[in-house]
């Protein structure tokens, strides 16, 4: 037994030596990707960064390597921390709880826990067989894909800590207020009954028992699943942002979203529902909405709609929703997006 566990702590002191070494190379390319662009573009292409073509191109694949860096690097840390939260866990903490508690956590756990639109029914089948509230299980899967520690660390690489902070304050109270409305609208009997009758699986909890090198594999195995998965949008949504930054002139954005323009809000919630990317490659498109002059509650409005109102995530959460509640789910959210876009265009 001795020498099992010997061979064990051994095993995690080569991993946290491995994970240590990766870091450093981690933050010596971080630190470099920007020169190095600098020079591949402008020095050995040749390409004017006056020119469009030049800041277009330096655009694209600039951030293309410092997203796909925060990536690999917020992806592993966050997933070694939620290996010590599984989802059973996450269910055990909200169910049974007062409605108003379980709301303001499933909110927060969202941020936790992200979930892909791919993952909506399974979570709603599995807080709902646990006895979580109609209104914290509403709360979680709209704070789940839009308020993700991802996004936030790329909202913080791209606009600044302010923006992200004020992005993820956004999100969260809307996740809340929308939540409860629901709630206290006692729609439950819209939700399709079979959903009720799905029974949360007794069994072995994944998060117990693993050792560090297991929860280091499993930050790996995420890493890789989670860029696999994103890697599109993440270039279509820096490849419009490209777009925008060099040929969509700044007169575009005044008048049709600008702050002249009473109904740019609105108009930029009906643009980014349809929309459909993740928030991955919404931020580089948001960014680039940004540096044409877009007011600040404009682009969060884009964003959130872009992801909370997405038409494949509607359409998967048709199979537990009846029509009234989903309509009533998509009036609430796009009224609020509304309103915090307004709200921070009239206070910033």
């Amino acid at each position: 037994m001795a020498l099992i566990a010997d061979g064990r702590r051994g095993a995690d002191a080569r991993a946290w030596l491995t994970v240590a070494l990766a870091a450093a190379a981690w933050v010596a390319a971080y630190r470099g990707v920007r020169p190095f662009w600098d020079w591949v573009v402008f020095d050995l292409v040749g390409l004017d960064a006056a020119t469009r073509l030049g800041h277009a191109v330096h655009f694209f694949f600039y951030d293309v390597a410092k997203i796909l860096l925060l990536l690999v690097g917020i992806i592993f840390v966050v997933t070694v921390l939620r290996s010590f939260l599984s989802v059973e866990r996450t269910r055990a903490l909200l169910g049974g709880r007062r409605t108003g508690v379980a709301t303001v956590l499933a909110a927060l756990l969202g941020v936790a826990t992200p979930f892909c639109t791919c993952s909506v029914v399974p979570a709603f089948l599995g807080f709902t067989a646990a006895g979580v509230p109609l209104a914290a299980t509403m709360a979680f899967l709209i704070a789940s894909p839009m308020v993700d520690v991802v996004a936030l660390t790329l909202l913080y690489g791209l606009f600044g800590a302010p923006f992200a902070a004020l992005y993820v304050a956004a999100g969260l109270t809307l996740a809340v207020a929308a939540g409860t409305l629901l709630g206290r609208l006692r729609l439950e009997r819209y939700v399709e009954p079979f959903v009720f009758e799905v029974q949360v699986p007794k069994g072995y909890d994944p998060a117990v028992g693993l050792r560090w090198r297991d929860r280091f594999r499993l930050g790996l195995d995420e890493v890789g699943s989670i860029v696999r998965r994103v890697w599109p949008f993440l270039l279509l949504g820096i490849g419009l942002g490209a777009g925008v930054h060099g040929w969509v002139p700044d007169e575009f954005f005044a008048r049709v979203a600008g702050p002249e323009n009473p109904l740019a809000v609105p108009v930029a919630v009906l643009l980014g529902a349809p929309l459909y990317t993740s928030i991955v490659g919404m931020v580089p498109l948001a960014a680039a909405l940004q540096a044409k002059g877009l007011a600040i509650g404009t682009v969060l409005a884009f964003m959130m709609a872009s992801v909370a109102l997405s038409l494949p995530g509607l359409v998967l959460l048709r199979r537990v929703l009846r029509v009234p509640l989903l309509a009533t789910f998509v009036a609430i959210v796009a009224a609020g997006i509304v309103a915090v876009g307004l709200l921070f265009n009239a206070v910033l």
